[in-house]
């Protein structure tokens, strides 16, 4: 599936010595009775993680409702409406490069629009893809390893879509 491409901001601003919360949606969708989720790689032009496959969401602002914040950067960086459900995982990382603390909570959520809507920002990402918890492997089989705790966020979302046990090696 080929997704079409945008112009637009870039939102990498220091942030030393601050906490940051960033909220995530896990989007799914069923193509042919198969669950698939919504992974973008960030642009190569990125300073942080260039190249790498994501969970889409991204940075919420002061006194922004998480929800709110979550929707408006789906908006901003693919052009779609999506609905939020509950949130699954969350967990922290460093950014060096911003000098920041962050704190990521990931919610499931789904499309209001067509997938084929989805129009990709290339300040923020190069390409998307929708993988099925099959072909999860290959999304990240560069950039990030499968301790990665995106990576065990993905696979617990699936896990979970489908009704299975649930062992992320979390304690």
């Amino acid at each position: 599936m080929t997704i079409a491409t945008t112009s637009s901001h870039d939102s990498e601003t220091n942030a030393h010595n601050q906490q940051v919360i960033t909220a995530c949606a896990l989007i799914h969708h069923n193509f042919d009775r198969v669950t698939k989720v919504f992974l973008p790689r960030r642009a190569m032009t990125k300073r942080f993680l260039p190249g790498v496959h994501e969970i889409p969401g991204g940075h919420i602002d002061f006194g922004e409702a998480i929800v709110t914040g979550l929707q408006r950067e789906i908006m901003e960086e693919f052009g779609v409406r999506i609905r939020v459900g509950d949130p699954f995982y969350a967990f922290d990382y460093r950014n060096d490069v911003k000098g920041s603390h962050s704190i990521e909570v990931v919610y499931f959520a789904t499309l209001e629009d067509s997938p084929t809507d989805i129009h990709i920002n290339p300040d923020d990402h190069e390409t998307a893809s929708w993988f099925s918890q099959d072909e999860l492997e290959q999304a990240y089989a560069s950039g990030k390893g499968s301790d990665d705790p995106e990576f065990l966020a993905v696979k617990k979302g699936f896990a979970l879509l489908n009704g299975q046990p649930v062992d992320t090696g979390r304690s």
